[in-house]
């Protein structure tokens, strides 16, 4: 039996690309440099993290007639010599570290500058994406909002401990003990009520249990380190949700600063409908999907699965720009929604979508598990995909197709339109009716529909 034929790869003979070429090896306190030899006296040099010594550095590759350099993505290290090199006019290849190992047995900080700038005078480094300065900048507020977002929901968690202490049993009847009803009884036992008849009173009209269940959970041992305790994190609480008001309130601002981004022939017309539901917990406080469309010229919240903030952290993470990535398979590949088999010997040893830490990817999965019961094509998509290959890579699969979805609207800029689930169930089975009649023909047998004599 033959095997398959595979095309072969032509590999370029190994040339030097970039000749004025420099490498970079950041650190905390120290930051070393490679030039190429014969540019200076010192071909490798060190440099202080200070401000003016960074400015020392850019000088010094100047008069080294250096036009591009490679760095590696150590932490946070490396963000205020990138912005310097950037705004200096150095073209400069961010290189993820993992990408940069060195020959086992001989690690330095001088060995490592010279293999940086080695590997990128030959061109073998692939720089890493980063989105423009004015999405970075909303992208940094996103990032500490979403953290501040996180830090207010511990505080969440340490009243629920304070009350569960005093046996306060407000969480067995409250699906939420930080929503009204929940809220308002807590602040009335901070402020010293103790009657469990007037703290159920402050029950919200939709609330489902009934007055007599929440004042019987409200009989509880109100110690005095206990509700110092419920006292604190109820004013951390209410700090990080101030917080959270002053982060929107400077994420309004630069969207309304930002530039309008280059408008292409075709760009969507369609502003998105103001939202008449009831704002819930989390969201921006204000309107987060219109400032999104004015700086997108499109509407990301109308394909299913897709909020504000979903859209919000999307767009700070891609960008704008779709020609960075040539088809939308290496934008999948990018976002870690793509499988990356590893083959040898004709075999594959590893499968599945690699592990990463893409923020754009975990919000696209978010997005996909809320398509569960969705009266949409993408809904329907997730239900078959579970059904046949699980939850976990039904997840995978769909947001794979939203990310397809939103790459396409990005770059065509074109309003979505979504099908329908019958739609899509019409579709999958004139595709599977398809596929039979083609594998009975091949197999010389010919299909009839059901109720019809067969000849």
């Amino acid at each position: 039996m033959s095997k398959r034929k595979r095309k072969a790869i032509q590999f370029d003979a190994l040339e030097q690309l970039n000749l004025h070429a420099a490498g970079i090896d950041v650190h905390a306190e120290e930051i070393f440099v490679a030039v190429p030899q014969g540019r200076d006296a010192e071909s490798v040099r060190s440099f202080p993290t200070f401000t003016i010594d960074l400015h020392q550095l850019a000088d010094w590759l100047e008069s080294c007639r250096i036009e591009t350099v490679a760095m590696e993505s150590t932490g946070v290290y490396w963000i205020p010599l990138y912005e310097i090199l950037e705004h200096r006019g150095f073209d400069v290849c961010l290189v993820n570290a993992r990408h940069l190992k060195n020959v086992p047995g001989r690690k330095s900080d001088v060995l490592d500058c010279q293999w940086i700038q080695q590997l990128h005078t030959y061109g073998l480094l692939r720089a890493s994406f980063r989105p423009p300065e004015e999405i970075c900048a909303i992208r940094a507020l996103v990032r500490h909002r979403q953290m501040l977002v996180r830090y207010r929901a511990a505080h969440i968690q340490h009243m629920q401990k304070a009350l569960q202490l005093m046996n306060v049993q407000l969480a067995n009847v409250l699906s939420d003990i930080s929503g009204v009803t929940g809220m308002k009884i807590i602040r009335a036992i901070v402020a010293g009520e103790r009657d469990p008849q007037v703290l159920a009173s402050f029950r919200h009209g939709q609330c489902a249990r009934s007055e007599a269940d929440i004042a019987k959970s409200l009989q509880g041992n109100y110690r005095r380190e206990h509700l110092f305790a419920l006292q604190q994190a109820v004013q951390l609480y209410d700090m990080y949700g101030r917080q959270i008001l002053a982060c929107d309130a400077e994420l309004e601002t630069l969207y309304r600063d930002s530039a309008p981004p280059h408008k292409p022939d075709r760009i969507a017309n369609r502003p998105p409908k103001p939202s008449r539901s009831k704002r819930r917990k989390n969201q921006a406080s204000f309107d987060l999907s219109l400032s999104l469309y004015q700086l997108t010229g499109v509407d990301l919240t109308q394909v299913d699965g897709i909020d504000a903030l979903t859209a919000q952290t999307i767009v700070s993470e891609i960008g704008l720009d779709m020609s960075k990535w040539p088809t939308v398979k290496h934008f999948t590949s990018w976002l870690g929604l793509s499988p990356q088999n590893e083959v040898s010997a004709g075999k594959v040893k590893r499968r599945g979508t690699p592990r990463t830490q893409n923020r754009a990817n975990t919000a696209l999965r978010v997005a996909a598990q809320t398509l569960a019961r969705s009266d949409s094509a993408c809904g329907a998509f997730y239900r078959r995909m579970r059904a046949k290959h699980g939850s976990p890579k039904a997840i995978v699969a769909t947001a794979h197709k939203l990310a397809r979805i939103i790459y396409h609207i990005l770059k065509y800029r074109e309003d979505y339109v979504d099908p329908g689930a019958a739609y899509y169930e019409a579709q999958h089975r004139e595709r599977t009716i398809r596929n039979l009649l083609r594998k009975a023909a091949k197999l010389g047998f010919r299909l009839e529909p059901a109720g019809l004599p067969v000849s």
